[in-house]
């Protein structure tokens, strides 16, 4: 679904006239809809014009903008809160007056019902007069009840609307920032950190917004309270207020203890969601190496400790719910026993006066003004979060880049820089050069000498000591390790240029890709998921480059992109596209193939961040100087790390954070002309339909505790529900006694009156404390019960998610993922437990309620039957429709999130290309779609609200009138107890119903998390026949007709296999990009089912657990995946080696001085993905980690395609040496990594065209290899290292017979090979 087209229906809100809008009859085209079919997104109604998230964000943007600046000329923090409270604070408080009526309305409807009770005790049936006041006071009372339903309706709406603004203009700010994070401040956060605070801490702006009133409305309406009960009872009352006061004041106390938990949360879940969403990047680095009860173990531990933290301010959001039930009886109870005590007479009226005004009190002192207090201190932590993240470094440095009509030029004079600025050694130092059109520069130098550094200066990114840099043209940029985002190819190719078919094709054919569109499905209308499925590594480096030829700039920048594809492929990408497509440009080639070289208009050689020489070709001929010496690390083998500064030393890496959108050219206005909006495709998954299933909730209640647990806490909410229902039954009978006591019926003195007051203050007292008591209890237990729910769900949605084959991470976005990860376990962290307790003691105080009425009079139940009936077929109306809209809320969330992981990995690429603007779009028409379904969801619960608050009206309007004309049979008790509760029962029931709702919607969160316990499996890790520990011994692999998909409906990437490794042998496997070369390392390590058969000596590989597979298989990957945490860890998580072998594999890969002149050496904290670390460095670290298992049979896929020649060969001659007794395969692209090979195994399109050995390969004339060989050219020939004594007069021959002159090779035989 592309947000930017899809095709929307303007809301009809917006043509809406005024009733409409008060009774949302504008809603009913989409419940009939519901109430026919499932939801689905095209039904959705577009977001307002107001609500839109660019309009909202810039909005904010420039009054945050207004405050840095005011708080920097007063050398002061800037402060969010002043931002905010700047831009909403008018019709915030507009809108805030409307709570102040609606509460007041509250007050006065005491008083008429107190006036009404009055007059049933002085009945005369003769006094018309007194009937018709009281008629008037009848009508008053509903009057009060209407306007109370409209105005809480309405306040609600607003308040709901002001929350949601605010959190989508949140987070529109939070990703402007994300681009434009400088690298220093990109090592202070992490994904993990963004995502959280995109779903979690935002969400905090949608609850508080409904409270914060509250905080002067309480106190203002307990003082009009406690003044009207003065005028009733004197003094008396006091003591009730006291209580109330008491318990305000300790709530208060209690928001300081959610504060603190919050910041604490906070930081665990930023955890918990970083170490996931690297869990999901490197699933198949985790899944090879068998770290994924690693990985369990220490998510489920930070989750462990963050659900303390929730457990405790759960406890806390319990009491305040606990309070709420109880402690509007503790107030009754402590005024009519000073009342007692005072020997202060009282009427039944006054009783359910009194009664009446606490009841008042009751919804916005005891749970909106907690609820109020728990927000904001919630709400003032996320804000400090995230103003803490939105006061990050951003990129500073903006070369101004001079209209294309000037001269273009990449000038660069004596610049030194650092990415750290604590950092001691310079990343880059004194660094001059100058490049023009048609020139190309070639930057060559050992891993981690600072080339991509080199090119990050060039765009800006690089913070400068010294030095000037000047880019005067447009740039594009192709990064080491290649970004494409979710969407075509073709939208991948294009990156918001418009398509002109001719210099497509053009483009296409410069960057080898015409074959490897052919092989896809739907060609270059084939959508690639979000870390680039169905790509290849090499396809995937094509289409950036593609991407950067397309765009036409003026300058290129090209970070070593041959480094991943095959050698015919690589010399094709040389000539057609750097030396043709590219010859009038300026072009900056990082490259280790140093065969190109003589191409360079300019070669410049870097080493540990300086220039070593600058000069042509033919001047490096000219002098003796030793150029490839500076690859060799046989002095003191020194190559430290450009910035051993701190643990965010970043060297040269892909993934730099990016700068604040630089300001675009002034010649860019027909630039832009021929762009349009970059289509991003993210799907919107799938989601269930129809009701939350009956065993979605009992799963979910029966994951946090044993049914006898349920069973005692179904118990307690009964015995609590009994004690308060029989106090107000008592107060009914007491209040008659209160009454004969004050009109004379009754003597105070008299024996039995003294015993029945004490008899009913001694019941009324036992019951009060059962009340609080059974309240607590019934709380903190189900707060307890569903915190361990939410944990249980969680550790066995993780395990699932971890046991599930690597198809399911192909096909889901990570954002996706994600999601139910951070957005759905914050829900059942935070939301559903507080609303499921809410709706649970409202549900129950409803029914204790009908009861008491329909007990005291009976004709009542005609009145509650049908209204029951009414309230069940609404609920049930509305929730068809109510749980699509949240289903899509759900769904429409995901690509958000999917949005900003992709955007943060392509970061350099977004900036280089300043398409800042066009993904900040994106996001916003990601946002609006989220928008539209949360805005339908507060809708739909408003209807709900305004039809059951207005039926409720009807009904306390009914029971009224009916009593005024039946007061012939009734007594004043009756009258006062049944108003009384019916007033309260409408505050009830459309509670109870809404929250019954709600918690449904809410239960959508646990669907989703159930839905991700239960997907579909790898085989078993282990299974009850298990291969002997000594298993494989000589490391012998049989290949018998072996076909291999990635999924059952998939293509055969692998095609009818065979093919033997003899034990110990060591063999390359060759082929161009995308023939399956990885692939056959997937079928080996089963990440997808094979068909076939794979025998390792002799067992047949589908017969044993995966986890004994894979454990005894080292494989060092392509594409190296480091995770946050020290060096140590990311050697060797599971902590099986001594220090000793861990530096001596560091050695064997060329790494050992590099990590020595670290400050932390071993314990240096690496950054998310190892960005301190150049992506060569990373590929030996991963190769480092694959020497360490010692295995039988050692796999290296291309784990050495960005490390320069030399480091390269000494590698493979280590590798020789120290696994002569073992089986290697060596995937490569260039056939000097395997020409010292036993055996060559050539794929072609998934098929085994060839095998043998080297010479017999290369000594026919008519086999691929010698085709390979041929493609390469002469120089990359010369560059073949020896093999033995033998085979070096065989190469010796075999280079004069395909070259005539081999002065290159001369020169590079003396350096490499010396006599």
């Amino acid at each position: 679904m592309l947000p930017m087209s899809a095709e929307v229906k303007t809301s009809p809100l917006q043509k809406a006239n005024f009733c409409s809008r008060l009774f949302v009859w504008w809603l009913n085209p989409l419940f009939k809809i519901g109430h026919k079919r499932k939801l689905e997104p095209d039904d959705m109604y577009s977001v307002l014009p107001e609500d839109r998230s660019q309009h909202l964000g810039e909005e904010l943007q420039g009054y945050w903008d207004q405050e840095v600046k005011r708080a920097q000329k007063d050398a002061q923090e800037p402060s969010l809160v002043k931002a905010i409270i700047k831009c909403y604070w008018k019709s915030y408080f507009i809108w805030g007056m409307f709570t102040f009526l609606e509460e007041g309305t509250r007050v006065v409807q005491p008083i008429f019902l107190g006036k009404m009770i009055s007059y049933v005790e002085n009945y005369d049936p003769t006094d018309s007069a007194a009937l018709h006041i009281a008629y008037g006071y009848a009508a008053g009372l509903s009057a009060c009840v209407l306007v109370w339903a409209v105005l809480h309706h309405l306040y609600f709406y607003h308040m709901q609307r002001v929350g949601m603004r605010l959190r989508v203009a949140v987070c529109h700010m939070i990703y402007r920032k994300a681009l434009c994070l400088s690298s220093s401040a990109m090592g202070k956060t992490t994904t993990g950190q963004i995502v959280n605070l995109l779903s979690n801490d935002v969400n905090r702006f949608d609850q508080v917004t409904m409270f914060l009133h509250y905080l002067w409305v309480g106190p203002l309406q307990a003082i009009a309270v406690t003044a009207l009960l003065w005028m009733e009872i004197g003094i008396s009352c006091l003591a009730g207020m006291a209580v109330l006061i008491i318990l305000l004041l300790l709530q208060s106390c209690f928001g300081k203890l959610f504060s603190s938990l919050r910041s604490k949360t906070a930081v665990l879940t930023d955890d918990r969601i970083r170490t996931m969403n690297e869990a999901i990047t490197g699933i198949r680095t985790i899944k090879m190496n068998v770290w994924e009860k690693s990985f369990i173990g220490l998510i489920t531990r930070l989750r462990r400790k963050e659900i303390s933290k929730i457990l405790k301010s759960s406890y806390l959001k319990g009491m305040n719910l606990a309070s709420f039930f109880a402690v509007s009886k503790s107030i009754i109870l402590v005024t009519f026993i000073s009342n007692e005590l005072l020997d202060n007479l009282i009427t039944g009226s006054q009783v359910f006066m009194v009664v009446m005004l606490f009841e008042a009190l009751r919804f916005s002192s005891t749970l909106y003004f907690p609820m109020a207090i728990e927000k904001v201190s919630e709400a003032i932590i996320s804000i400090q979060r995230i103003k803490n993240f939105l006061s990050l470094d951003e990129m500073s440095q903006c070369y101004a880049q001079l209209p294309p009509d000037g001269e273009i030029i990449v000038d660069v004079q004596d610049l030194t820089g650092f990415w750290e600025k604590a950092s001691e050694t310079p990343t880059l130092q004194g660094l001059s050069f100058t490049v023009r059109p048609g020139e190309l520069l070639a930057v060559v130098g050992p891993v981690g000498a600072g080339k991509s550094s080199l090119l990050s200066a060039v765009l800006g990114e690089l913070p400068l000591s010294q030095g000037k840099v000047s880019v005067h043209g447009r740039i594009a940029y192709v990064s080491q390790q290649p970004w494409v985002f979710s969407g075509t190819v073709r939208s991948n190719i294009l990156f918001g240029k418009k398509y002109e078919k001719e210099r497509y094709e053009e483009v296409i054919k410069a960057c080898a890709l015409e074959e490897d569109l052919r092989l896809l499905r739907e060609g270059d209308l084939t959508e690639i998921g979000d870390r680039g499925i169905p790509l290849s590594e090499g396809q995937k480096a094509r289409v950036s480059l593609a991407r950067a030829v397309y765009q036409d700039a003026d300058i290129y920048l090209l970070d070593d992109p041959l480094s991943t594809v095959d050698a015919g492929v690589s010399r094709h990408l040389f000539q057609q596209c750097v030396c043709q497509a590219l010859k009038e440009k300026i072009t900056i080639l990082v490259t280790h193939q140093l065969q190109y070289l003589k191409d360079a208009s300019q070669i410049l050689i870097l080493k540990d961040g300086k220039m070593v020489k600058r000069g042509t070709y033919f001047e490096f001929l000219k002098s003796s100087v030793d150029t490839f010496s500076i690859f060799d690390k046989g002095n003191k083998q020194s190559e430290p790390s450009p910035v051993p500064g701190t643990s965010t030393v970043i060297s040269e890496s892909l993934g730099r954070p990016l700068q604040s959108p630089r300001p675009l050219l002034k010649g860019a206005a027909q630039e832009e002309q021929d762009t349009e909006n970059i289509q991003v495709t993210l799907p919107l998954e799938g989601h269930l339909e129809g009701k939350v299933d009956s065993k979605t909730y009992a799963n979910y209640f029966t994951a946090g505790a044993h049914w006898s647990v349920i069973i005692f806490l179904i118990l307690v909410n009964i015995a609590a529900q009994v004690a308060y229902v029989l106090q107000d039954w008592w107060l009914a009978d007491w209040a008659k006694v209160q009454s004969g006591l004050y009109f004379g019926t009754y003597v105070r003195e008299a024996e039995e009156v003294m015993f029945e007051l004490s008899w009913f203050l001694g019941v009324y007292s036992g019951l009060t404390l059962s009340t609080i008591l059974f309240g607590i209890i019934r709380s903190l237990l189900i707060f307890y019960v569903l915190a361990n729910s939410a944990q249980t769900l969680h550790n066995k949605m993780l395990e699932s998610i971890l046991r599930t084959p690597v198809l399911f991470f192909n096909r889901n976005p990570i954002g996706r993922i994600l999601n139910r990860f951070s957005k759905d376990i914050g829900h059942m962290d935070d939301l559903l437990p507080q609303t499921f307790q809410d709706f649970i003691q409202m549900f129950l105080l409803v029914i204790g309620v009908v009861g008491v009425m329909v007990a005291s009079i009976p004709w009542i139940a005609i009145l509650v039957i049908p209204l029951g009936i009414i309230f069940f077929v609404l609920r049930w109306y509305f929730l068809r429709t109510s749980r699509d809209v949240k289903r899509l809320e759900s769904t429409t969330r995901s690509p958000v999130f999917s949005h900003l992981a992709s955007s943060l990995r392509g970061l350099g690429t977004i900036r280089a290309y300043k398409a800042e603007h066009k993904f900040q779009k994106l996001f916003d028409a990601h946002q609006d779609l989220h928008s539209e379904a949360w805005f339908l969801l507060l809708m739909t619960s408003r209807w709900l609200a305004v039809y059951l608050d207005v039926i409720c009206a009807i009904f306390v309007t009914v029971v009224a009138f009916g009593a005024l004309i039946l007061t012939d049979a009734l007594n004043p008790e009756e009258v006062g107890l049944v108003l009384s509760l019916t007033i309260t029962l409408m505050g009830m029931f459309q509670w109870c119903v809404r929250q019954s709702a709600e918690a449904e919607n809410m239960m959508i969160s646990v669907e989703r998390g159930i839905e991700y316990t239960d997907l579909e499996k790898e085989a078993p890790w282990e299974y009850e026949h298990r291969p002997p520990p000594s298993w494989p011994l000589d490391g012998r692999i049989s290949i018998d007709n072996l076909k291999f998909r990635y999924s059952l409906d998939g293509p055969l990437v692998l095609k009818n296999l065979d093919t033997f490794i003899g034990s110990r042998e060591k063999h390359g496997i060759v082929g161009r990009t995308g023939a399956g070369k990885s692939s056959l390392i997937a079928a080996l390590f089963r990440l997808s089912e094979p068909e076939g058969d794979i025998k390792i000596d002799g067992i047949l590989t589908t017969s044993i657990g995966l986890h004994d597979l894979r454990k005894k298989m080292s494989v060092a990957p392509q594409e190296p995946v480091l995770f946050t945490g020290t060096m140590r860890n990311n050697l060797d998580p599971l902590n099986e080696h001594t220090n000793e072998e861990l530096w001596n594999a560091l050695e064997e890969v060329q790494l050992k001085d590099t990590i020595k002149n670290l400050p932390g050496k071993m314990n240096t904290e690496l950054a998310e993905y190892g960005l301190n670390l150049s992506v060569g460095q990373r590929q030996l670290v991963c190769l480092a980690r694959a020497i360490l298992k010692k295995n039988q049979i050692l796999i290296i896929d291309k784990a050495t395609s960005n490390v320069d020649p030399r480091t390269d060969e000494l590698i493979q001659t280590k590798i020789r040496e120290r696994f002569a007794h073992c089986t290697v395969l060596t995937i490569a692209h260039s056939l000097s990594s395997v020409i010292n090979c036993q055996g060559i195994m050539v794929l072609d399109s998934g098929r085994l065209k060839e095998t043998g050995q080297p010479n017999d390969l290369l000594q026919n004339r008519n086999s691929l290899c010698y085709k390979m060989m041929q493609q390469l050219g002469k120089d990359e020939v010369a560059v073949l290292p020896e093999r033995e004594k033998q085979d070096r007069e065989f190469f010796l021959k075999f280079v004069s017979g395909l070259f005539d002159k081999i002065s290159i090779w001369d020169l590079i035989k003396s350096t490499l090979w010396p006599k």
